[in-house]
C-alpha cells in the first residue's frame, strides 16, 4: 500500500494550480498535516505493507513510478 506524501507548501501550490477551491484545499492540507491517509492505511492494513513515499518533486515522483514498476514486475515473477 503506497501512501503519497507532500510538503504542505507543495500540496497547496498543486491544488491551487488545479483550480481547487479554498475549502477543498484546506481539507486536503489538514489531512496531510494530520497524516490522515497514512494513519488510515496503517489501521486498515498490516503496517509492514504500508509504504510512505514523498512526492514533492518531479524527481521523487519519477522515482516512485520506477519503484512501483519494479515491485509489479517482481510480483508478476513471484505469482505467475
Amino acid at each position: 500500500i503506497l501512501v503519497l506524501r507532500a510538503r504542505t507548501e507543495v500540496l497547496f501550490d498543486r491544488l491551487s494550480q488545479r483550480g481547487y477551491g479554498e475549502k477543498k484545499r484546506d481539507e486536503n492540507l489538514e489531512a496531510e498535516i494530520m497524516q490522515v491517509c497514512l494513519d488510515e492505511a496503517k489501521e486498515s492494513y498490516d503496517k509492514e505493507i504500508v509504504v510512505e513515499v514523498h512526492s514533492n518533486t518531479i524527481e521523487e515522483m519519477e522515482s516512485n513510478v520506477d519503484r512501483c514498476k519494479i515491485w509489479v514486475e517482481q510480483w508478476i515473477k513471484d505469482n505467475a
